[in-house]
C-alpha cells in the first residue's frame, strides 16, 4: 500500500484507455471499468465470464455526480445519510440522459449504486470524470476475492493493474435495497436489514424467489468454490473440511473457524477466506455446521445455501 499516489495514478491511466482493474473496497475487491463506456464495461462480463442479463453496481464518490445519473428520492437520502459511505447499494431509476451504459442495467431503467468506503477507492472515484462499474473480481459464480492475491488468483495476468488496499474489512458483498417503488431487499449483505428497517420506519424483507435478476448476487448458484458443501453438518466426514462458526476445544486439521467467540461479523469476514483456504488445500467436500440465522448470520447462510447449489 505504499506509493498510494503513484498507484492511483496507474490505475487511472488504465480506466482511461478502458481497460478493467481490480480496485479494494470495504465489502470485497471489484473488477472496475468506466461506467459509461460500451468498450470498458463489455471486458467486464467477458473476463468474468458473466451473463449480459446479470446489470452491474455502479460505485460515485458524490451526490453530484450520482445526480448526473439518477433520480433520487426521500428513503435513498435517510439512507444515505446513515449508510453512506459504506456497504449499502441503492437500486434507483435511472434518468433517460443518464450516460450509463447499457451494458450495465441490461437495458433496464434502473441502476444500482454504491458509494464504496474505503479510502484508495474513494481517493481514485474522485480523480476521475465518470463512475465505475465494479461487480467482485472473480469468475462468474465463484469465490468473491477479499484481497490483492485473491484477485490474482482469479484472473492472472488477464487484468492490467490491480490497486493494493490490503485486506477487505467486510468480507462480504454490500445489502442491496431497492428505492424504485415500495422499498425492498434484493440481496442480503454487509447492513443489517434491521438497521435499514429503522431508519426507515418499515419492516422490509429480503425475498429469494424472483423470476429475473434484477442486481447482483440473485443466482441461484453464486459464492462457490467449486466442490460440494453439505450445510448444517454436526460433524464431518472423514474426507470433508468442516467449517465452525466458533473455536472448539476438539480441533482437527480439516477444521475450520469462522471466528474465535461465535461472532457472526467476524465469521462473515472470514468466509470467503476460508473458502478460499479449503480449496487451495485440494479438499474434495466442505461441511458446514448450523450457522445462526439473525444478523449477518442471515448473510452467511445466504452466501452458503447459493455456494452449495453448485
Amino acid at each position: 500500500m505504499k506509493n498510494n499516489h503513484s498507484n492511483i495514478k496507474k490505475a487511472k491511466f488504465f480506466l482511461n484507455k478502458k481497460e478493467c482493474i481490480g480496485i479494494p473496497t470495504e465489502t470485497v475487491y471489484g473488477l472496475a471499468a468506466n461506467a459509461y463506456s460500451d468498450k470498458a464495461t463489455s471486458k467486464i462480463f467477458k473476463l468474468k465470464k458473466r451473463s449480459k442479463k446479470n446489470p452491474l453496481i455502479v460505485h460515485y464518490h458524490s451526490l453530484k455526480t450520482l445526480k448526473k445519473d439518477c433520480v433520487l428520492n426521500d428513503n435513498f437520502f435517510k439512507l444515505y445519510k446513515k449508510f453512506s459511505p459504506g456497504p449499502l447499494t441503492y437500486v434507483l431509476k435511472l434518468k433517460n440522459k443518464s450516460q450509463i451504459s447499457k451494458n450495465v442495467t441490461n437495458k433496464q431503467k434502473t441502476l444500482a449504486v454504491r458509494f464504496p468506503k474505503h479510502f484508495l477507492t474513494q481517493k481514485l472515484l474522485k480523480e476521475i470524470k465518470y463512475p465505475l462499474a465494479a461487480p467482485s473480481a472473480n469468475i462468474s459464480t465463484k469465490i468473491s476475492p477479499v484481497c490483492k492475491e485473491d484477485v490474482k488468483d482469479e484472473f492472472g495476468k488477464k487484468i492490467k493493474f490491480i490497486l493494493n488496499g490490503g485486506r477487505s474489512k467486510i468480507g462480504l458483498e454490500s445489502t442491496i435495497v431497492s428505492l424504485v417503488n415500495k422499498p425492498e431487499i434484493l440481496r442480503l449483505g454487509g447492513t443489517k436489514i434491521n438497521s435499514i428497517n429503522t431508519i426507515l420506519k418499515k419492516k422490509l424483507k429480503f425475498n429469494r424467489k424472483i423470476k429475473k435478476i434484477l442486481v447482483p448476487g440473485q443466482g441461484k448458484v453464486h459464492y462457490s468454490p467449486g466442490i460440494p458443501i453439505r450445510l448444517n453438518a454436526k460433524e464431518p466426514m472423514s474426507d470433508e473440511a468442516f467449517i465452525l462458526i466458533k473455536k472448539r476445544k476438539l480441533s482437527g486439521k480439516n477444521f475450520y473457524y469462522l471466528s474465535k467467540t461465535r461472532n457472526l461479523k467476524h465469521a462473515a469476514k472470514n468466509l470467503y477466506k476460508t473458502f478460499r483456504m479449503i480449496k487451495n488445500k485440494k479438499f474434495k467436500k466442505i461441511a458446514v455446521e448450523k450457522i445462526p440465522n439473525s444478523g449477518f448470520g442471515q448473510a452467511i447462510n445466504d452466501r452458503l445455501d447459493r455456494a452449495s447449489k453448485y
